[in-house]
């Protein structure tokens, strides 16, 4: 019986979050049946499970509710706002009585009878006519069906990750031994398939950590509607990319500050009804939380229509409160200047409420989420609204890490982390002593150098003369120097003992794939015992009156084999991106990204390999992508060059002669090629396929497709039509490519391809919607 109540418990809050957004959602759609079936389905079970395990209470709450909702599905009684407040209420005391089973602690039940009598009085006879949305909040997202799972201990997965850890050990011996002895053909074949077999069961044990975002969003619609309700305001949320992946415990990290977001965009961002309508806004407010992968981490994207924030009001709430003086605030750009409203205890609410208001949210939310190796960024435009981004690993347990040495140990340190790699003695770069403090000077920006080997009282200090540029927590920019750096690798990271973490300099450790267990160095922890001060918290070195005109600059290799340049603040990224996510659309290349088209520019043929290098050029209203094929440098140049007929400017760099691009011309170009066309539309018609759904649609995204299947809005736009052999597909007028399941066609007129050939597929796709490159 322990044993199911146990099981009792833990179904029960699996679902409570999630029934809790789907009766939100209800209230603003009170016809969506198959949503009240959803509800009706949850509050049965639980009122049948009370009754086999007598939970007399909370058997009562759950035929009450479900008594009302009976009535609501029979046409019997309607579901205005005081009907779903009052079921709410009862699923909130199920979940605390649920609570209070599992901790045994008493909770008294004075309140059952008055959430029960609650439920009868907000029940009203059924209405001819269909009443509005609720004033309180509007929601809207789509229908969620919760997914069969199972529950295993974290414990028990951490163990068979520390499992595979030590099989890879293994392995490596085993290689290393092989390599040192004379081995048949057979014996390294089998040595491959075990290596193989090992990757794969690290991948799946990896994966089963991993679960939908959903889970983070699904508390957010019931925190909008109360919210929106204390608040007097109307607020439309809109939930995308809840089938995101993320590592388990990566969203209950993500938790807190995602709801610290959320909170402060009601009760900051949004204004009121009147406000709105004297601005000319739309008397609802708008609030977008969303959520998609990009590469290796997750972009976790919460926006608004609001006020925006007041950086002129937030920069004198700064000063007031101590935490920069006027000299140097008038010396920050003005996202340094945003950036302020991360600052502990610093609040631009007038007055406390329980909502907000005490300063304690923004800085939390960086501080948790640059815990975890993520990032956060704002945009914010006044009077228009606010966008923060989160940026944040995939998983705790693979971290994408820079392995350098120092004092004849290895390190790691996460790719977030790092800024730019440079040599000591290189252009532009050499150290100096200011008060008795290492200094790296680099393209004459001062930054504090920390040696890496005598931080750690290891041996042979500055032996190798590299620099690595770190950005820490708090956004300040050091040096750190080692001795060598070696490699990119994809790390598995695990707790270090406590003692070690106690120090406050590690994150962790890690074993990459040359089974020599490293640590993870705490980037930010480096910089606060070394005593690091951000710059807008700390004098700001003056600027060498001789460098005061100039810019920083990216060096190039262009495709040409011509050095060129372009102004760093163009440059939104560096990236290698899969050729086969490049396009030609009616004669001019472009890009396919992140759902959208982006007109590619070159200056010669691409290369004949598998990755091209871009840049990704930004003016703030045109994007656009330039291949080149190897970056240089960044140096500091003049702000104004002599005019040169084949770029915006020329000058010489060490004596060679560089052009700056013309980017004028490129966004030019860029603007009238309509850069950011959708990509390709492919419509899969077996929509009840599940390897279409589970194999094809995520190989179609990744080659930069968009997808749609059979039923759909979207499928009317469809550029192509994508369907097995038999699948009649005679409604759609998209050109058609038609997958077999059988390695080999049967007869020679044919032409079908076999679904598992992706070389095949991906060259018919681009045949049908234009010239693959």
């Amino acid at each position: 019986m322990d044993d199911l109540l146990s099981d009792f418990i833990a179904e029960t809050r699996e679902t409570l979050d999630a029934i809790a957004s789907e009766i939100v959602a209800w209230e603003a759609a009170p016809d969506d049946s198959e949503r009240l079936d959803s509800i009706f389905r949850f509050v049965h079970t639980v009122k049948g499970s009370c009754g086999f395990l007598d939970l007399p209470r909370l058997l009562r709450l759950s035929h009450a509710a479900e008594d009302v909702l009976a009535d609501v599905r029979s046409g019997k009684r309607h579901p205005d706002t005081h009907l779903v407040s009052a079921v709410l209420a009862v699923i909130d005391r199920i979940g605390e009585l649920t609570d209070a089973m599992a901790s045994g602690e008493p909770l008294p039940d004075s309140e059952d009878g008055i959430l029960i009598a609650g439920l009868a009085a907000a029940a009203t006879p059924a209405a001819p006519a269909v009443p509005a949305a609720p004033a309180a909040a509007a929601v809207a997202q789509p229908s969620r069906v919760l997914a069969r799972s199972i529950r295993l201990p974290t414990e028990l997965l951490d163990r068979m990750m520390a499992g595979v850890s030590d099989m890879v050990l293994a392995r490596n011996e085993l290689a290393r031994r092989l390599r040192e002895s004379s081995t048949s053909a057979s014996s390294e074949v089998a040595f491959e398939r075990l290596s193989q077999c090992i990757a794969e069961m690290r991948e799946a044990i990896t994966r089963s950590r991993m679960a939908r975002i959903d889970a983070l969003f699904s508390t957010l619609p019931r925190m909008a509607r109360d919210l929106a309700a204390e608040l007097g305001k109307q607020i439309s949320l809109e939930i995308d990319g809840g089938d995101v992946e993320l590592d388990r415990e990566m969203i209950e990290m993500i938790r807190d500050p995602l709801s610290h977001i959320v909170r402060n965009s009601i009760d900051h961002g949004i204004e009121p009804a009147d406000v709105r309508r004297a601005a000319g806004k739309p008397v609802v407010g708008r609030l977008r939380v969303s959520a998609r992968q990009s590469g290796n981490q997750i972009l976790i994207e919460a926006s608004d229509d609001g006020k925006g924030v007041d950086v002129d009001k937030l920069v004198a709430k700064a000063i007031s409160a101590g935490i920069v003086t006027a000299e140097q605030a008038d010396r920050m750009p003005r996202s340094r200047q945003l950036d302020l409203i991360f600052s502990p205890g610093l609040s631009t609410a007038s007055a406390v409420t329980d909502i907000s208001g005490r300063g304690v949210g923004m800085d939390v939310v960086r501080a948790n989420i640059e815990r975890i190796g993520g990032t956060v960024e704002l945009d914010s435009r006044m009077g228009l609204g606010l966008k923060l981004t989160m940026c944040v690993p995939l998983t705790l347990t693979i971290i994408p890490a820079l392995t350098v040495s120092s004092g004849g140990h290895r390190f790691a340190i996460p790719r977030s982390a790092i800024d730019e790699l440079v040599r000591l003695g290189g252009d532009g770069v050499r150290t100096e002593m200011i008060a008795g403090s290492a200094i790296a000077r680099i393209r004459e920006a001062r930054l504090p150098l920390v040696d890496l080997a005598e931080f750690l009282c290891l041996e042979s200090p500055m032996c190798g003369g590299l620099f690595v540029v770190l950005r820490a927590g708090g956004g300040e920019r050091f040096v750190l120097a080692v001795d060598a750096v070696h490699d990119h690798e994809e790390l598995v990271v695990k707790p270090a003992a406590p003692e070690l973490m106690a120090m406050g300099i590690y994150a962790g450790t890690t074993l990459p794939d040359n089974s020599r267990p490293m640590l993870l160095l705490d980037v930010a922890g480096i910089a606060a015992q070394a005593g690091i001060v951000a710059p807008e918290r700390g004098e700001e070195p003056e600027a060498p009156a001789e460098v005061a005109a100039t810019a920083p600059t990216l060096l190039f290799r262009d495709l040409d084999k011509v050095v060129r340049a372009v102004r760093l603040a163009l440059t939104d990224r560096i990236e290698d991106v899969e050729r086969e996510s490049i396009f030609t659309s009616n004669g001019v290349l472009r890009l396919a990204q992140e759902d959208r088209m982006t007109l590619l520019v070159t200056s010669g043929p691409l290369p004949e390999t598998e990755k091209i290098r871009l840049l990704q050029l930004n003016d703030g209203s045109v994007r656009l992508a330039y291949a080149i094929e190897e970056v240089l440098d960044i140096v500091a140049l003049p702000e104004i060059l002599p005019n040169a007929d084949v770029a915006a400017g020329a000058t010489l760099i060490d004596g060679r002669p560089v052009e700056l691009l013309d980017v004028h011309s490129l966004f030019a170009t860029a603007a009238l090629e309509t850069v950011e066309q959708a990509p390709p539309m492919c419509l899969i018609a077996d929509s009840d396929d599940r390897w279409a759904r589970q194999v094809l649609a995520p190989l179609l995204g990744a080659a930069g497709y968009r997808v749609s299947f059979a039923g759909e809005d979207q499928a009317a736009s469809a550029d192509v039509v994508i369907a097995a052999s038999g699948t009649n597909v005679s409604e759609h007028a998209a050109p058609v490519v038609r997958l077999r399941s059988e390695p080999h066609a049967r007869n020679t007129n044919d032409e079908s391809i076999y679904r598992y050939d992706r070389h095949a597929l991906l060259g018919a796709l681009s045949r049908q919607v234009g010239a693959r490159v």
